[in-house]
């Protein structure tokens, strides 16, 4: 055969045929002599590679790279092309030297996949495992498993495989499995998933949990029933219903579908039921009885159109029925009539769609009752759904007796959630309900004699057992019983249950207050006097009194005229209790005694006042001292009452202190006149309010009671001094009743000082402002230098940045010192009132002129004007003066001399007879 000129070389190709015709062997002149050739013809390089091959057959290089080129060249080719062969052959002569080089196989193997020569293919697969080290298979049967999974490969063929690669691999089981599922090969893809469930060291490549393993099983043999066998599958799923309990539900639901698959309805109806009453979750029950009520459905309606079916058939076959009697000796070796007369028998009646709907209608009804069981099974010692479950058999008293005996047996009082005793007590009812007393005295019988865990309980069941006897008119039976359940054991039962170690509640029901409120209920209403007076007695022995026991023994016995031992019986309480349990006998007992006693035993009553405030806390105080001070105001005398409400104001706590002075001053005004107001006023100016706020408005009021009373100068030094603690910016109400005051009662300089003593006021405020935080400075919480500093230290400021702060502060302080030092300690008087070196006289008769004496004043002939007069208040002499008046007038004097002492009016009364 001739070769074309173009193949022969050229004259550029003479330098490199010179260096191969002197060194044929040499891997670098072939590999220029291809390289400076990258665009000759194909055949003309492929020429090239056979010559180096053939100098060089073991190069991986040159083979490499010429079966690169071979690949491209039928790339784009169709399968049929002859180049295809030419390219096997191409790769069968590489692999005679190349044939333990994995690359050149995959190649190979590739190409021919593409091919879809399935059994060439699958020798040379064969080959390449045979000829490759076992390190490097693994390059191998990734391409060998993609081939034959594809389509058109025989299923043998590829099972046969894939059980080659497991014995290679056996951890790629997953993938099989998902194999034989894609091909529907149902049988061995169950077995094998057995294999790996059962297999306790298998470990998924998938990241599949053995629970979902699990699952995809019992879906596998549930859906493929009829084409698996060989498995127990019941087993299987129990097995996994065991073992994972967060898909019991389906699980069971799955099974039931096994056996609906098979046939076997009645079987699947029993797992249905098997898996409501073992299921302890409300989840997993709502899986299985929505699956159990559409099973249901489904076959009522199946049966259904197979009934209207049979019907059309029954009409057809009515027609041939004559001709079938006369051939019936004829047929009866005819086994397709012999079974049709078999399913018309009365015992093979299919015609169950009322069994069936009757079937539906009574899982319906059950599922409250499954429910409550569900909900039971999770915790058997739930008292209240014990409760629920009686309530749904309501109108059937048999079932709920079964069910308070079976909750009652169940339940552990330990254990129990809720109060096992009101199943007891709801027992009893029943039978009461029902008119059987006698077993209702039995039920709570049994149920006083169960070990609860309080005590309460215990009681409870006694308590109900007595009011059962007191609807039935058993009034001494319900007091027998009280008497038995307050008996103290006795010492021998004491040391026998020492010696046992468990202590029943039994043993403590006698330390009940409970039991015992209602035993003395039941003596108050039907015993004697003193029968209750010794149940009271036995209950303070026994000392688990509280106070309102305490006041009921009191008032018992103030309702029989016992008032003395009642007023023991408080003196019993106070030492018993404190405060604040106390302070309700307390009340009661002051009150009572006032009540009954008043002005005959008043120093009794006075200690007893003086011990109640002693003992109660600052809190609670307030209350005794108004109780003890409306004492000496309507019994006692008045001068000791101020000093009670003297002793309040300093006994109750700060933040009613101010609302105590308000009592204070209201009933010195009351009782003594308005001028003894005056020294309270300055009391709690000066040191009884701690607040500077209650200073302020403590000032306003006495300032206001001045203005009242015409005294303009000592409202104004009032004004004055409850400036100090007015900031103009935070509180424009008191400068706005200042300005108001001097508008109307003042002149030209006093308006002045005013504003004057308004911006120095302001401008303290400002500087103390600037130094100190805004919150803290509000409400005058900044009393002194020294909080202020204790305030700065607290935030963290040095001690250099503290001296400075003190620096700019003292100029202020000292400024106030000097006109606190100025302003007399009585600033409240009306004479002579020094300030710096200027003194201002005040008029201590100083009387309120009316609106017209300056512009309408009526002069007489002399030039004299006409002062008008006013009145002195009566609230100025107080209530005192108004009653001594009121008693002379009622002794029938005109009340000339009632300015008089005693002993002079009697001495003018004589001189007059």
């Amino acid at each position: 055969m001739a070769i074309p000129k173009e193949l022969y070389p050229s004259e550029n190709d003479l330098p490199y045929e010179e260096e191969l015709l002197r060194n044929p062997f040499g891997l670098k002149l072939w590999w220029r002599y291809l390289v400076a050739r990258p665009d000759a013809p194909f055949k003309k390089r492929a020429i090239i590679y056979e010559r180096a091959l053939k100098a060089l057959p073991g190069s991986y290089k040159l083979w490499h790279a010429y079966l690169r080129e071979r690949l491209e060249l039928v790339r784009n080719l169709p399968v049929t092309n002859s180049q295809y062969q030419t390219l096997n052959n191409t790769f069968e002569r590489a692999l005679v030297t190349m044939h333990k080089m994995p690359r050149i196989w995959i190649m190979y193997l590739q190409t021919l996949t593409e091919q879809k020569l399935l059994t060439r293919t699958r020798r040379t697969f064969d080959r390449a495992l045979c000829a490759l080290p076992v390190t490097q298979h693994d390059r191998i049967w990734a391409p060998y498993l993609y081939f034959v999974s594809q389509r058109g490969v025989p299923i043998e063929t590829s099972l046969r495989v894939y059980r080659r690669y497991l014995k290679y691999d056996p951890s790629h089981i997953e993938d099989f499995i998902e194999f034989l599922v894609n091909s529907e090969l149902w049988q061995e893809a169950a077995e094998r998933l057995a294999g790996v469930l059962n297999d306790d060291q298998f470990y998924s490549i998938k990241g599949k949990t053995k629970h979902r393993l699990w699952l995809e099983l019992c879906d596998l043999l549930t859906q493929h029933a009829t084409e698996i066998s060989g498995l127990n599958v019941d087993a299987i799923i129990r097995g996994g219903i065991r073992k994972f309990t967060d898909e019991v539900g389906r699980l069971w639901t799955s099974l039931a579908d096994y056996y609906i698959r098979r046939k076997l309805v009645e079987k699947a109806r029993d797992i249905f039921e098997e898996g409501m009453t073992t299921v302890v979750t409300v989840r997993d029950f709502s899986v299985i009885f929505d699956a159990y009520s559409q099973f249901e459905e489904s076959m009522l309606a199946l049966k259904m159109e197979e009934m209207s079916e049979s019907d059309v058939e029954d009409e057809e076959g009515d027609g041939e029925k004559g001709v079938e009697e006369e051939d019936e000796e004829d047929d009866r070796l005819n086994i397709a009539k012999l079974e049709k007369k078999l399913k018309n028998f009365w015992l093979n009646d299919d015609k169950d769609v009322d069994l069936r709907l009757a079937r539906l209608e009574y899982l319906m009804d059950r599922r409250p009752e499954l429910a409550n069981s569900v909900l039971l099974r999770q915790n058997p010692h739930n008292v209240e759904q014990w409760h629920r479950r009686v309530k749904l058999f309501e109108g059937n008293p048999t079932r709920q007796i079964l069910t308070y005996t079976e909750a009652v047996r169940t339940i552990d009082p330990m254990k129990a959630v809720g109060k096992p005793h009101t199943l007891w007590v709801a027992f009893a009812k029943l039978y009461e309900k029902h008119k059987d007393v006698a077993n209702a005295r039995v039920i709570f019988d049994k149920a006083v004699q169960v070990n609860y865990k309080t005590v309460d309980h215990l009681a409870a069941v006694w308590c109900e057992w007595a009011e059962m006897e007191l609807r039935h008119k058993n009034f001494k039976h319900a007091l027998e019983l009280m008497r038995r359940a307050t008996a103290e054991p006795s010492v021998e039962v004491k040391r026998r249950v020492a010696a046992d170690g468990n202590e029943p509640v039994q043993m403590r029901l006698h330390k009940s207050l409970r039991l015992w409120t209602f035993y003395v209920d039941l003596e108050e209403s039907l015993g004697t006097l003193e029968s209750t007076k010794a149940v009271y007695e036995r209950i303070l022995d026994l000392k688990i009194a509280t106070p309102q026991i305490i006041i009921n023994y009191a008032m018992l016995l103030e309702d029989h005229k016992f008032f003395e031992e009642a007023f023991k019986v408080y003196e019993r309480g106070v030492k018993i209790f404190k405060y604040p349990h106390v302070k309700d006998i307390w009340t009661t007992y002051l009150s009572k005694f006032v009540k009954r006693y008043g002005k005959s035993k008043l120093e009794r009553a006075r200690e007893l006042f003086e011990h109640a405030v002693e003992v109660a806390p600052a809190d609670a105080v307030k209350p005794l001292f108004l109780q003890y001070a409306k004492l000496e105001e309507d019994y006692g005398l008045a001068k000791r009452a101020m000093i009670v409400y003297d002793l309040a104001t300093k006994a109750v706590p700060a933040n009613e202190k101010l609302s105590m002075y308000e009592i204070y001053i209201a009933r010195a005004a009351e009782i003594f006149g308005v001028p003894k107001t005056r020294e309270i006023y300055e009391q709690a100016i000066n040191t009884g309010l701690p607040n500077n706020k209650d200073v302020k408005t403590m000032c306003l009021k006495y300032a206001e009671l001045e203005k009242s009373l015409g005294e303009i100068d000592r409202a104004r030094v009032l004004y004055k001094h409850a400036s100090n603690y007015a900031d103009p910016r935070s509180d424009p109400d008191f400068w706005d009743k200042w300005n108001e005051f001097e508008v109307q009662h003042g002149n030209e300089d006093t308006f002045r000082e005013m504003l004057r003593m308004k911006r120095s006021t302001s401008a303290s405020y400002s500087q103390t402002h600037n130094i100190l935080p805004e919150l803290l400075m509000q409400k005058d919480q900044m009393q002194t230098l020294e909080e202020a500093k204790d305030v700065l230290k607290q935030a963290g400021v040095d001690d250099d940045q503290m001296a400075a702060i003190e620096r700019q502060l003292e100029p202020n302080v000292n400024e106030t010192d000097s006109r606190d030092k100025s302003r007399v300690v009585g600033f409240v008087s009306a004479g002579v009132v020094e300030s710096g070196a200027q003194k201002t006289t005040a008029n201590n008769e100083d009387i309120e002129l009316p609106d017209e004496s300056d512009s309408e004043g009526e002069e007489d002939d002399e030039g004299k004007v006409e002062i008008a007069q006013k009145d002195v208040p009566d609230a100025v002499f107080g209530g005192l003066v108004r009653k001594r008046e009121e008693s002379e007038k009622d002794e029938g004097g005109d009340g000339s001399d009632s300015h008089l002492g005693a002993l002079e009016r009697i001495k003018r009364r004589r001189q007059a007879s």
